[in-house]
């Protein structure tokens, strides 16, 4: 029996993805405070990963400092308390240069509560779950509305051209779910019909299925099909 081949070996360290997305905001030529890498992310990153509080910016820039990927400096300015600054040190310019190249692709994470709360939608109604849809789509227009003001004002600097990418496809991203929210609105109306005709509810008044388990069966054709579809090459 062959043994598998061994783990390639990482150019960077083991940090989580904010450690990264605080290394990569000290890249730009500038110093920065806890505060501005606040604002930082409130500014870009926060539209696409993390919109952090500042004690996190704080703790992430202590723990870089202390693996020697960031040095600090206190300042004094006329009239101003002392604050401390961080700059990115050759180590962590190394590293997430290392990790923005060499890092494997990860599948982003969905966490959609009110997607969550339109599957649980036969414990509600549909007019109330398009109210939810329409405050969510309201939600939505605000942060594209937000996103795209912050592009409209970001092309001074030319450092800034790729986060102005990023800021660009957060505006895309943002229509796309507004879209896809408005054709919810219909859909709500298809699955209430569709439900409408289920038979028999339990004492609670909840459903019960026609065929008990058959999502089992269900997960057994999605295995099999992925199963095949990765045999295949397809």
């Amino acid at each position: 029996m062959s043994e598998s081949a061994p783990e390639p070996e990482l150019t960077y360290p083991a940090l989580p993805a904010t450690s990264w997305a605080v290394l990569g905001m000290l890249t730009f030529g500038e110093e920065l405070s806890g505060n501005d890498a606040k604002k930082w992310a409130d500014w870009s990153v926060g539209f696409f990963y993390w919109s952090p509080s500042v004690s996190q910016v704080y703790s992430e820039l202590k723990k870089l400092e202390s693996l020697g990927l960031v040095r600090s400096r206190k300042i004094a300015e006329a009239g101003v308390r002392g604050r401390r600054v961080y700059a990115i040190t050759p180590d962590g310019i190394a590293a997430v240069q290392a990790w923005s190249r060499d890092a494997p692709v990860e599948i982003p994470v969905l966490k959609h509560s009110v997607l969550l709360r339109i599957w649980m939608g036969h414990l509600s109604d549909p007019e109330r779950l398009k109210e939810l849809v329409a405050a969510h789509i309201d939600n939505i227009d605000d942060l594209r509305r937000r996103a795209q003001l912050h592009y409209d004002h970001s092309s001074r600097e030319p450092s800034w051209s790729y986060p102005r990418l990023s800021l660009l496809w957060s505006v895309r991203y943002f229509e796309a779910e507004i879209d896809l929210a408005r054709r919810l609105l219909d859909d709500i109306d298809d699955a209430a019909a569709g439900f409408a005709a289920v038979e028999r509810t339990d004492a609670a008044g909840m459903p019960l299925p026609v065929e008990p388990g058959h999502w089992r069966s269900v997960e057994d054709v999605v295995r099999d099909v992925s199963a095949h579809e990765r045999a295949t090459g397809s």
